[in-house]
């Protein structure tokens, strides 16, 4: 039965999908499993109901990347992230105004369709039953009811024996659109072995090499790609296609501009793609990017999701705006949450903010349209012709170049789309602590020039605020070598924007340098490495945990500027006084300490932290000086940022930067 009044089409045993059934058509994405079968991920490709167990999918039911067995009675869903039809994102970005779905199937059962709502409502679309070998079973779905939200997917249910999808596409009308191609530009620091393994990846799949002009790697480290073993296999399979471009290291945003640069001056694609190096690439996304792309109304950046490296069914980040009144990153709606977790079988969430963890069809805040101020350089397509337009990255070495390209590209008219079905998986930030450290320093100025070219509220909103809070809460947890870097950075900003790119290739190696300085950098491996823990007198331990709301912060931070004009108790730096965990590194439990040990984020070193008033003091009477002038010179520092803006981002500046930093033969 079917509820569109458009029945489906059965094209017969035998019939081969590219032929009839497709004339005019393209494809848009191909239904997927993972790579040698991986169960890990599976729940990321099927998405099973409540009650069926995972172990229903075996690893031997995964044929090939695009067949899978159902077993006999077995209902298996392709509602879930990686296969399930974005409809809404089509329908409001591009041209396309229905949807084709082709299904190969061998053997007895049904195909049900469905589609959902910007609600995460369900509803029953299209139902055949299947027999025979090689059957081919063709759904012409209209997107005109997708304005907010929703998907496209369908179920596949087994009969008394197993039914075999033998492959499945998503299809769009070829609307005389040209077909674009794209030059890969992946930025590397030290970490070959991420990117041959991508490349072997890449070179494995047809489909992705079809569409890939040039694969770029811009390596600016010591330990060079092409020496890493496997290097030379992948060079072989992927030819022409691939070329190293060896620089100093010139951040991010230096690899990136190389890597924009060179995409647009060899002239042959139609796009740029940026990639990090340490992911791990789901290469049918590229595909995806390029056919969404492709079929956009004007030239559109489309970037792909973030999934957790280290947890690797947790999406990390669904899209993101900038608070444009605080200035940092912010979820696009209130229902959005961080870090949703895929792995569970689905249960239909009822709960007010949509935090239950499960599949696609049960997390209602998944099926509404998420748009976005920019999209993260861990995977996003530029077009050329933008580039051509708004110039490349600002030189800022990290941190937050891929968000004011993002910006910068709205402000001239052109749209980001954060695309779901299209990701990678990267260390995600819970993971890392980089507010602290040496890349404090780019946090922390990067942030302030953003706001400087695309703030709208007088004296830039809340961000001075916010960036002496920051201060004072590094201060007060004994962190004084992530504060000296912010003070350098408040200085450097206040300088102003023509050193920017003198100082993109030294600015790194002389915040580093400080860190000796500073016993809180200084790590060590092993808590043997430190004197033994040693507390002059007993500390009453907490009888609750932190009031962690507004009133509660208020009353632990005034706490903790009171102690900082309380001399530390005797000993303090001739022993620590405790240990602190990574997680347990908070600002107003590591400020009731003279001196602690604490872990890092990755595990790997301990540090030191000591109490000084007097570094307290001086570096807390430079930060309010600072902030002072900021707020003061504020739209003096605006005119000279923007106006310094199209010269900063110009391909000339750039290649005079390239060539002024080359590395010797």
């Amino acid at each position: 039965m079917s509820n569109s009044g458009v029945p489906a089409m059965r094209i017969g045993e035998g019939q081969t999908v590219g032929t009839a059934s497709c004339d005019g058509y393209r494809i848009a994405s191909r239904i997927i499993f993972p790579i040698d079968g991986d169960l890990d991920v599976m729940p990321l490709y099927v998405d099973l109901d409540e009650g069926q167990a995972e172990s229903q999918i075996h690893h031997e039911d995964v044929l090939t990347r695009e067949s899978i067995t159902v077993r006999s009675g077995v209902r298996l869903s392709l509602g879930s992230y990686f296969n399930a039809f974005p409809a809404s994102y089509w329908r409001r970005w591009t041209v396309v105004t229905e949807v084709r779905l082709v299904v190969n199937t061998s053997g007895p059962g049904s195909i049900i369709v469905y589609k959902s709502n910007s609600r995460g409502n369900n509803q029953r679309v299209e139902s055949v039953q299947v027999a025979g070998e090689h059957s081919q079973y063709v759904f012409d779905l209209p997107l005109g009811t997708f304005g907010d939200g929703g998907f496209y997917w369908f179920d596949l249910i087994a009969g008394s024996e197993p039914l075999v999808l033998e492959s499945a596409q998503w299809w769009v009308l070829e609307s005389d659109r040209p077909r674009g191609s794209a030059t890969f530009a992946t930025t590397t620091l030290n970490k070959p072995d991420y990117v041959v393994r991508n490349l072997r990846a890449m070179a494995a799949d047809t489909n992705l090499r079809d569409v890939v002009d040039e694969i770029l790697i811009i390596d600016q480290g010591t330990r060079k790609v092409a020496e890493h073993p496997g290097y030379d296999e992948v060079k072989a399979a992927l030819g022409d296609q691939l070329d190293i471009v060896n620089q100093a290291n010139l951040g991010g945003s230096g690899g990136f501009s190389r890597g924009m640069y060179e995409g647009v001056t060899r002239g042959r694609s139609d796009y740029v793609i940026l990639l990090d190096d340490d992911i791990s690439l789901e290469t049918e996304s590229i595909v995806r990017l390029v056919a969404f792309a492709d079929m956009c109304r004007r030239p559109t950046l489309v970037g792909g999701h973030m999934f957790d490296l280290h947890n690797r069914t947790v999406l990390h980040t669904y899209g993101e705006v900038v608070d444009p009144y605080y200035w940092q990153p912010a979820l696009p709606h209130p229902d959005q949450r961080l870090g949703h977790d895929f792995s569970s079988i689905a249960v239909k969430d009822t709960s007010k903010n949509g935090e239950a963890p499960g599949g696609l069809r049960a997390t209602r805040w998944l099926h509404q349209r998420t748009d976005v101020d920019y999209n993260g350089w861990w995977m996003d397509l530029i077009p050329v012709s933008v580039i051509k337009e708004i110039g490349l990255s600002l030189p800022i070495f990290i941190k937050w170049d891929d968000v004011e390209y993002g910006l910068r590209a709205k402000e001239r008219g052109y749209t980001t789309v954060s695309l779901p079905g299209a990701a990678v998986w990267h260390v995600s930030w819970v993971d890392k602590d980089d507010l602290v450290g040496w890349q404090a320093y780019f946090h922390d100025r990067n942030r302030y020039i953003s706001a400087l070219l695309h703030n709208r509220f007088p004296h830039g909103g809340g961000i001075i605020r916010n960036s002496q809070m920051l201060d004072l809460k590094h201060l007060v947890s004994m962190q004084y070598y992530t504060v000296t870097g912010r003070l350098e950075a408040e200085r450097d900003l206040l300088a102003g924007p023509d050193r920017l790119h003198s100082i993109l290739a030294t600015k790194l190696p002389q915040i580093r340098a400080a860190a000796a300085d500073f016993s809180d950098s200084v790590m060590e491996k092993e808590f043997e490495d430190f004197p033994p823990v040693k507390e002059p007198r007993p500390k009453r331990p907490r009888r609750k945990p932190v009031d962690e709301s507004r009133l509660g912060k208020m009353v632990e931070g005034a706490k903790a500027l009171a102690r900082q004009v309380v001399p530390p108790r005797p000993g303090h730096r001739e022993n620590p006084q405790t240990q602190i965990a990574f997680k347990d590194n908070k600002w107003w439990n590591t400020a009731q300490w003279d001196s602690a040990l604490v872990t890092n984020a990755e595990g790997t070193g301990i540090a030191w932290y000591k109490r000084d008033p007097a570094m307290v003091r001086r570096m807390l009477a430079e930060s309010l000086s600072h902030q002072v002038r900021i707020y003061q010179e504020w739209h003096r520092l605006q005119r000279v940022y923007k106006s310094a803006l199209d010269e900063l981002v110009s391909f000339e500046a750039w290649a005079r930067t390239f060539e002024n930093t080359a590395p010797e033969d």
